[in-house]
């Protein structure tokens, strides 16, 4: 048998083996650091501030219980927990930080290999980052969603119905008495969002990326058969430290298509991109905003969920799961990447029936069809042009089809701050056809590209019956929301993009189908003008702790959003003692 990482912290005779030793007695048996028993460290990120993690102590339990069946040793290691929905001014200022301490203490530690726990937006993506970044064996756990949430007798997302009953009080048909009293509809037990939201695709992105035991992936929290793939995941991380099977073995850039392709087929979430790419980037992989559109495009959206359907993850979790959503779509799947468990994703294909056609749709009849030359699709969309050299992104299945196509003319905000200042002032300059321009929210603008994207429209518009309009921003939206707005415009407004140098009443035109985003001005006006005094004050501007080495270091939103110096992987090995 190969000798364990651990053997190099608690194998020598000399007084650095005893030490180490000696600390991690305390009611282990002798033979627990003997060279046959695998250290796996669970990182685990349960917070009672990460309330879509907060059952994850639980989970631990399991896979521990898993672990030590299989012969293992089951280690604890809390790591940073971000919680999308409480932490200001966003979640995704703090990934990369998440993702480099988790990095570091996986090296540090005397662990042979990694179950990662993770549920709410970051902390999938974060471990997975850290752990591409270690390279040792790797098992992920996604927490699973919580249960359907119900109002009024209708299936009520979270996330998504927050978006849409908001919107109702501001345009006057829905109580500001009945909206407030959905929130305990909407949240009804543990787990994460329970829509196609970025947690939802997170756990969709780890199975299909291979990283999980398939068929894992939207598992309810609540449900008992989470214990269960759990504890087997702990019997499973063993298993991967004996046969040497590491991360590294499992994601390839054809694992990272076939995620590209799960995530088209399911609606997923347009925050995939960014992760996706961070995570290519640690493994050295190459992966572009150009394979999303290459890939996707050619993928039918099957899964009826919220934001982009009807239904919500336990529906889609008893409808047959994300491998009956794959084996639809298994012909588009690369079949040569292997999964955690040895074998490849396309050998759990087989016999996926659909029980419930109406959440998950056939190939031959999907609820989007792929793209054509004339049609937008349903996966992911990458568009380019003078507004948007980098690139920026849509969701087809979230948008309102007639705006797919569209011209009209700019309503630009420079802050988040001046947005809400202005939007429902009655002599705002606005019509329904206007496009509503909110800049300074890239990485390095507001800093860490916050989910505003998504801008509640005029209540004067709202007011005639609209409920959609276009809207572009250099930030991201939550993967719950749903509307035609143009996202992650790169580079961002801070970072020089010609989104700074948008004028009121200036002509934008938005073709999806031929993948264009197009500010109608010329090259020669456009070269007079320079970034308005407001959106450069609105930009971040930090002395000191994380912020700034993030403002200083982070890259654009087309690339991933990391920082420059974590690009690639560093490896396990450690080379000096600590005493």
């Amino acid at each position: 048998m190969t000798e364990l990482r651990s053997q190099g912290w608690y194998g020598g005779d000399d007084r650095d083996g005893y030490i180490h030793r000696a600390w991690m007695r305390r009611g282990y048996p002798d033979d627990a650091f003997d060279g046959k028993k695998p250290q796996i460290a669970i990182a685990n990120t349960a917070s009672d501030l990460t309330p879509c993690n907060m059952h994850l102590d639980e989970v631990s339990q399991a896979v521990k219980l898993g672990v030590a069946e299989a012969g293992g040793i089951g280690l604890d290691l809390p790591v940073v927990s971000l919680g999308e929905t409480l932490v200001r001014p966003t979640a995704m200022l703090w990934r990369n930080m998440a993702a480099m301490a988790a990095e570091e203490m996986f090296r540090a530690n005397p662990v042979d290999g990694l179950v990662l726990l993770g549920g709410c937006d970051k902390t999938i993506p974060a471990l997975l980052m850290a752990a591409a970044s270690v390279g040792i064996p790797a098992v992920v756990v996604p927490g699973g969603p919580m249960m359907n949430g119900m109002f009024r007798g209708k299936r009520m997302g979270c996330g998504t119905g927050v978006w849409q009953l908001s919107e109702e009080v501001r345009a006057g048909t829905l109580s500001k008495e009945a909206f407030l009293a959905s929130d305990r509809s909407m949240i009804r037990s543990k787990g994460h969002c329970n829509t196609m939201d970025t947690a939802s695709t997170m756990a969709v992105m780890a199975e299909a990326l291979g990283m999980t035991i398939p068929g894992f992936a939207g598992t309810p929290a609540p449900d008992a058969r989470l214990l269960e793939a759990s504890q087997a995941t702990g019997r499973l991380a063993v298993e991967m430290v004996h046969e040497g099977r590491t991360i590294n073995d499992v994601l390839t850039k054809a694992s990272f298509e076939n995620a590209i392709t799960a995530i088209a087929a399911t609606g997923g979430s347009t925050n995939s991109v960014v992760h996706l790419l961070a995570i290519a980037g640690r493994m050295g992989i190459e992966l572009t905003l150009d394979d999303f559109d290459r890939i996707g495009a050619r993928v039918p959206l099957l899964v009826n969920l919220q934001p982009a359907g009807t239904y919500l993850m336990e529906d889609l979790f008893n409808a047959g799961g994300l491998l009956a959503v794959l084996a639809q779509v298994k012909d588009l799947l690369d079949p040569t990447p292997i999964t955690v468990t040895g074998r490849p994703l396309v050998d759990y294909l087989d016999d996926r029936p659909i029980w419930d056609p109406e959440v998950i749709a056939t190939r031959e009849d999907p609820l989007i069809p792929a793209a054509t030359d004339d049609t937008a699709g349903a996966g992911i969309a990458v568009l380019r042009g003078n507004l948007a050299p980098n690139g920026a992104i849509i969701k087809p299945a979230a948008a309102s089809p007639h705006l797919l196509t569209h011209r009209g003319k700019a309503v630009v905000f420079d802050s988040i701050e001046d947005f809400h200042a202005r939007v429902d002032d009655p002599d705002l300059d606005v019509t329904a056809d206007s496009v509503l321009i909110l800049r300074g929210c890239g990485p390095m603008g507001y800093p860490g590209m916050p989910e505003v994207a998504n801008l509640p429209l005029p209540q004067k518009i709202l007011a005639t019956g609209v409920r959609d309009m276009v809207r572009i921003c250099d930030g991201r939206m939550s993967g719950t929301a749903y509307g035609t707005v143009v996202l992650h415009v790169a580079p961002e407004a801070a970072a020089g993009g010609p989104l700074g140098l948008v004028q009121d009443g200036d002509e934008i035109v938005l073709d999806v189908p031929n993948r264009s985003i197009v500010l109608d001005v010329p090259e020669e006006e456009l070269a007079r003008r320079t970034p308005s005094p407001a959106l450069v004050a609105g930009f971040a501007s930090a002395t000191r702790g994380w912020e700034r080495l993030y403002i200083e270091h982070v890259q654009g939103a087309d690339t991933g959003a990391d920082l420059d110096f974590l690009i690639g992987a560093s490896g396990a090995e450690v080379t000096r003692e600590s005493h």
